[in-house]
């Protein structure tokens, strides 16, 4: 493993984080990382819906690109689009991002961080958005690598994913916007994991937080028993109303409240870059408008606001 990891160019907070994770695939993923060609991209488009590389390559590269890329399945957010080959991944996280983005304040300058960026799509795109700096964090060593290829190509400077948990960090007002997207329902005390969202954040900074809502009206919150649309560790899904709460009490101003959108089939579904089964599987056939275990479907909202 340590062969491995000095022979790529890897930041030096990955290289403790690998080492100590005992999955047994991370071989396997770096050495897919290794296999990725050189190319030098002509072009670099961060700022739409597919980020993406272009540039004369040969059919034999494309080949080789697309068969380490798929060495990295499954891929969960995108689309990216690398030297023509779609990278069509689980979710159309560019929906998610285009319903998010016309709200929050300009990025441009900005230093951001993202809470469970996965493989770093927003942080592309955050990137194309003018940000000066953005730190990703999420536990997945598969996402980390998965970055790093998607990096080699998009070369989004001053941009890096840490493999860490989130409540490891320490608490200091060093952003000045804070993005945490489909992360906290699985926060077993999501009040606590918004508080820690506000201490990141620089006075009038600003904090973003997507998440999965019961749609009603007031401060309703749902605490599923086992499982909520196939998913573990989905603790508490709130209403709009107590999303806005929970950023209330950490001491935030609410500034707008993006209001609950259905989570279609269109955006979330199963590709030949993420085989396994999608959101189609977790909704009761017989009646859509329910998860198999009876709950009311996956909504997403938003809430976003600033730190005094």
């Amino acid at each position: 493993m340590k062969d491995i990891l000095a022979n790529l160019n890897l930041p030096p907070s990955w290289r403790d984080a690998l080492e100590a994770s005992n999955n047994g695939d991370i071989p396997k993923w770096l050495d897919a990382l290794e296999r990725l060609p050189d190319i030098t991209p002509e072009s670099v488009e961060l700022d739409t819906d597919a980020p993406s590389a272009a540039g004369g390559i040969t059919a034999e590269t494309a080949e080789k690109l697309e068969a380490a890329l798929m060495e990295l399945h499954p891929w969960r957010k995108g689309p990216f689009d690398l030297f023509g080959i779609n990278l069509d991944a689980e979710w159309r996280s560019n929906l998610k991002w285009n319903r998010i983005a016309p709200h929050i304040a300009p990025l441009d300058g900005k230093t951001v961080l993202d809470v469970g960026s996965g493989n770093g799509y927003y942080i592309f795109r955050m990137v194309g958005a003018g940000a000066k700096a953005v730190l990703g964090v999420d536990t997945s060593p598969l996402h980390a690598i998965q970055f790093q290829a998607l990096n080699k190509y998009l070369r989004a400077n001053f941009a890096e994913v840490l493999m860490a948990d989130f409540d490891t960090l320490p608490s200091a007002p060093v952003f000045d916007t804070v993005f945490s997207m489909g992360v906290i329902y699985h926060r077993p005390d999501p009040e606590d994991h918004m508080r820690r969202l506000a201490a990141l954040l620089k006075p009038g900074g600003q904090c973003v937080v997507e998440s999965i809502v019961i749609d009603e009206p007031g401060e309703a919150c749902l605490k599923p028993k086992g499982r909520y649309a196939n998913m573990r560790n989905v603790h508490a899904i709130p209403s709009p109303a107590l999303l806005a709460e929970w950023a209330r009490s950490a001491r935030m101003e609410v500034e707008k409240i993006i209001p609950a959108a259905d989570t279609t089939t269109e955006e979330q579904r199963p590709t030949k870059w993420m085989r396994f089964q999608s959101l189609e599987h977790a909704l009761n056939p017989a009646n859509p408008a329910e998860t198999m275990e009876g709950y009311p479907a996956p909504k997403r909202a938003a809430v976003i606001a600033i730190k005094p």
